[in-house]
């Protein structure tokens, strides 16, 4: 049985993986209306990812005898100035689920909650390859330094990031 405080903690992670996927999921919007395609399917994508991160938390919620609790969720936001703007927004929100992610592996360590902390490394893995493919975007976007044509050539090459 999993302790009441990390039944918690892990609620609250998987509502948070909820705002996450309707988030992703309203930048592909963003995108759509930019004439951004790929940048439209790479965020649907992503925001299906994160609909899959809350399956496995409320999976393992059902399976361990608690309940997952669902939550009301905030609107993500609808208005980016740029494309960069999204992608340093994603960026951002990828790092502090990190954080939040390695403060609950953190405590189902001083619990002894081992069974929870084997479960959560797969989110630790998960996170890594977040950030580092959103910094990858970054990166590419600040070669181009805003040139239009350019950013036609980073939302081209999406296609190949959504295939990883």
């Amino acid at each position: 049985m999993i302790q009441k405080e990390m039944i918690a903690h892990l609620n609250k992670q998987l509502n948070l993986e909820l705002f996450s996927s309707n988030l992703y999921l309203q930048m592909s919007v963003w995108c759509n209306n930019n004439k951004l395609l790929e940048g439209c399917k790479f965020f649907k994508q992503q925001s299906n990812e994160e609909m899959n991160h809350m399956y496995r938390l409320f999976d393992y919620l059902n399976d361990s005898d608690s309940t997952p609790r669902i939550g009301a969720i905030d609107a993500p936001p609808e208005h980016f100035p740029s494309f960069k703007d999204i992608i340093q927004f994603s960026y951002d929100h990828e790092k502090m689920i990190s954080k939040r992610i390695h403060k609950i592996s953190h405590y189902a360590t001083e619990i002894q909650d081992y069974r929870t902390f084997h479960f959560l490394k797969w989110y630790v893995s998960e996170q890594y390859e977040e950030e580092r493919m959103f910094k990858s975007i970054l990166d590419r976007i600040e070669l181009i330094n805003s040139d239009m044509h350019g950013l036609y050539f980073i939302d081209q090459s999406l296609k190949e990031i959504r295939k990883v």
